[in-house]
């Protein structure tokens, strides 16, 4: 693939969307289940897995307010250096409250897709690495891409305990080897951003009120509002089946060990790979709203199917079939973000748009642990294909009028 219209920045961005994911990987379906072997209850587990939301939260904002003013790379790098700590915590103690604690202050990834701190900076970022305009929709696919490839290699990594308590450590000790890994991870991440070039910063003078709409045009204003109540309803229905969830929902029900749950989640990885590519080709054919909404409504009919699956194999086929369509949106719907605002606007917009979807998708893991609690293991399954359902209702009569410059 030729990627000359890329600049060395974009692409020193694509690497680090691949070291990062590809620790995300591993960590997300591993998570949930190390925190009930070392004796967490479900409403616990729910708790630490909603306070790396919250995380996602406090940084997008701090982004928002601060990035501009303190430098895009001083930023990111900030990030990266957390991202180190929290693993290390989480590699020497396995003390509630500060498992909690790193939680919040790191980028600890428990969803299977990147929700984190990195992503409105870098999302904000692409458009300018491009020597392009048309090659928008490409680059985010190939963002998109590249990072659930990489995911699905580290997905692979999270059956390494089995080998390694074959050759002596116990269960929660071959679990804890992976958070090493992942701050190997978070260094070398920090390293990319260190070497990224002044091209990144904000060309224009920085406004005093970093956190603000205040310099928003009203048109891009009322589209950044309505975009950002819709993807809040589309996380909070997520938020009830991010990966770790899950995962662990596949080891508690069907008996799948580490083992299987690495191939099952590294298969629907690379299927979701390659949906982000053809995401482009279906965009230009039927327009980026039709194609995140009638690729993401039949793969939220399949998610509440897969809550009455009778069998590990129907189940495997259901999950697969739902993530080969489930993410089209996610290119789609943040070129087409990028696409309809101002330059100046698109880190704000980022900011905004995944802090509404970072806020309500932290509240939906706790939940998820009452709803297991009082329904069923397979409940969340049903409540987030509904809420998402209504998400994709919601897109399509909001903005199918609204173009971005390439579909006018």
């Amino acid at each position: 693939m030729n990627l000359q219209w890329i600049s060395k920045d974009g692409k020193l961005l694509l690497g680090a969307r691949i070291v990062r994911t590809f620790s995300y990987g591993f960590l997300s379906v591993i998570i949930a289940i190390y925190l009930k072997l070392i004796g967490f209850g479900d409403i616990a587990i729910g708790l630490v897995l909603t306070a790396t939301l919250v995380n996602s939260v406090f940084f997008n904002l701090f982004s928002s307010a601060y990035a501009d003013k303190i430098g895009r790379r001083n930023t990111l790098v900030i990030y990266a250096v957390l991202m180190v700590a929290s693993s290390i915590i989480f590699f020497v103690t396995d003390n509630y409250v500060a498992l909690v604690i790193a939680a919040l202050i790191g980028t600890i990834n428990v969803t299977g897709s990147e929700v984190g701190a990195f992503l409105s900076l870098e999302q904000a970022l692409l458009p300018n690495t491009i020597s392009d305009a048309k090659k928008r929709n490409s680059i985010f696919a190939i963002y998109n891409a590249v990072g659930t490839f990489a995911m699905s290699a580290g997905v692979l990594v999270s059956g390494l305990p089995a080998i390694l308590q074959n050759h002596g450590f116990d269960k929660i000790a071959a679990i804890k080897f992976l958070f090493l890994i992942y701050a190997a991870c978070a260094v070398a991440v920090l390293v990319i951003y260190l070497v990224l070039s002044k091209n990144i910063e904000v060309k224009d003078k920085v406004p005093k009120s970093g956190l603000t709409m205040k310099n928003i045009s009203p048109k891009s204003r009322g589209i950044i509002a309505k975009m950002s109540t819709l993807f809040a309803v589309d996380s909070f229905g997520g938020g009830f089946v991010i990966q770790s969830i899950v995962s662990f929902w596949f080891y508690t029900k069907f008996g799948a060990d580490l083992s299987s749950l690495s191939y099952i989640f590294a298969i629907a990885g690379v299927l979701t790979a390659v949906s982000y590519l053809a995401s482009t080709k279906i965009a230009s054919k039927i327009g980026l709203v039709n194609t995140m909404v009638f690729t993401h409504i039949p793969s939220n009919i399949l998610l509440i199917l897969l809550a009455f699956a009778p069998s590990l194999f129907i189940a495997m086929l259901l999950f697969f079939a739902r993530m080969s369509l489930s993410q089209m949106d996610v290119p789609t719907r943040q070129s087409y973000l990028m696409g309809v605002v101002g330059e100046n606007e698109r880190i704000p917009a980022a900011v905004f748009t995944n802090t509404s979807r970072n806020i309500s998708q932290a509240i939906s893991p706790s939940l998820s642990g009452v709803i297991i609690s009082a329904l069923s293991l397979s409940a969340p399954f049903v409540v987030g294909g509904v809420l998402k359902i209504v998400y994709d209702v919601g897109i399509f009569f909001s903005f199918r009028k609204i173009k971005p410059p390439e579909e006018l």
